[in-house]
């Protein structure tokens, strides 16, 4: 029998089972894309370094371009030019204007630039203004980015393209970060053939294994496949003994419900304990979380939309815990395009592919059960419907979570 426990106890579960135990390492940041900060950054330089103009024009003196127009001018001597790549070598004078290139430094004494659009030269070396500026305008003040004991990545963050950008523009060409967690995927079934291979009648390719692999690589992890191992007890429980000695967390695919085959619960529990059997889901009701030691063991369900369901909501956050961050979730309403019946007393998730139409977003619901794995491959999210109700009508607005990969 299973003994299950609703979403929100499976949560608390994780919490009080499992403790937080990032190690640390250096990466250079070539390598730092996807994995999870280990200490939080602050900047150790102002960004940028000078004040820099926005913009092709000449660096001003604010107060000598008001009240200046198309009919009236403002009439500024041409001081000089400031080449790219080098530092402004005088000051600005007062009733005087010079020459700055995008990106290029301001000299002192300006306070604003005017766009060369917005400006006349008459070959004598003076300037008309025919648009006033205010100060600070077209320009980026020094440390307007960050400047030295700025906060800009916090710890846990997993890395993306963004913060590789934000550290090497204040020099830092390396970062300590989490120790990749690694952890064992195990594909169980007599009936299952390699993806590489082609089925014979009454064989199936095995996708768990990659698809859950591609998940765990998504949260910061180092995935490691054991391959397929046929419905035996001996043959599971030999290959979770060597996944528990090499790998940090381990994931069963396959042989968690309770048929006469079904040994992932009992191998499990021959090694250490089953915090639970069973979770008040559809599809995932057969879900187990076991622990050895201190290394959390997953059994999930083989079926291939439950297994991906199951590994987002539950597992992807039990390795940020373990990492010692937090996973973002990101929700979005959306008006269902048709009515989805629930009475199962699960929670029922269903996959959801959103549309925007007439500036509203619907949720298109997925149909097909839980084995039919490419029912997902063309959506964005899931909707859940309470185990209390039964379920919910075309029109209704529901709480799309996003398959964010943070």
């Amino acid at each position: 029998m299973l003994t299950v426990k609703t979403p929100d106890e499976v949560f608390e579960v994780m919490k009080e089972s499992f403790a937080a135990c990032p190690v640390s390492e250096r990466v250079p940041l070539s390598a730092a894309l996807g994995r999870v900060l280990f200490s939080a950054v602050e900047s150790r330089e102002y960004v940028p370094g000078f004040d820099r103009s926005t913009v092709d024009g000449y660096a001003v003196r604010a107060a000598d371009t008001f009240g200046c127009s198309d009919a009236i001018p403002a009439l500024l001597a041409l001081q000089g030019e400031v080449n790219m790549g080098e530092a402004a070598a005088e000051k600005l004078q007062n009733g005087s204007c010079i020459y700055v290139s995008t990106g290029g430094a301001v000299p002192k004494g300006a306070d604003a630039v005017v766009m060369i659009e917005h400006t006349e030269d008459y070959g004598d070396s003076t300037i008309g203004i025919t648009k006033a500026v205010a100060p600070g305008e077209n320009l980026i003040y020094k440390g307007d980015d960050v400047y030295p004991g700025k906060p800009v990545i916090s710890a846990g963050r997993l890395i993306a393209a963004q913060d590789i950008g934000a550290l090497a523009a204040m020099g830092i060409t390396e970062v300590e970060v989490c120790r990749r967690l690694a952890v064992a995927i195990i594909s169980t079934g007599d009936e299952l053939v390699s993806a590489d291979e082609t089925p014979a009648d009454g064989q199936i390719r095995d996708l768990n294994s990659p698809m859950l692999a591609a998940m765990v690589t998504q949260a910061g992890c180092e995935p490691r496949c054991y391959g397929i191992v046929p419905d035996d007890t001996e043959k599971l429980s030999a290959a979770l003994d060597k996944a528990l000695k090499e790998c940090d967390v381990v994931l069963i695919s396959g042989g968690s419900s309770v048929g006469a085959k079904d040994a992932t619960d009992e191998v499990i529990e021959s090694k250490g304990e089953v915090l639970f059997h069973g979770i008040a889901m559809k599809p995932g009701k057969p879900t187990i979380l076991g622990k050895v030691g201190m290394k959390p063991v997953w059994g999930l369900p083989g079926h291939p939309v439950a297994a991906f369901l199951v590994g987002h909501i539950f597992v992807r956050p039990l390795l940020a815990q373990l990492m010692g961050r937090e996973v973002k979730t990101y929700t979005m309403p959306a008006q269902l395009t048709e009515s989805v019946s629930a009475n199962h007393g699960r929670a029922q998730y269903n996959g959801a592919h959103l549309v925007f139409c007439d500036g509203e977003w619907y949720a298109q619901p997925v149909r097909g059960k839980s084995g039919l794995i490419a029912t997902l491959a063309d959506t964005e999210g899931y909707f859940c419907i309470p185990r209390d109700k039964e379920g919910a009508a075309a029109g209704e607005i529901v709480s799309v979570t996003l398959y964010s990969i943070d």
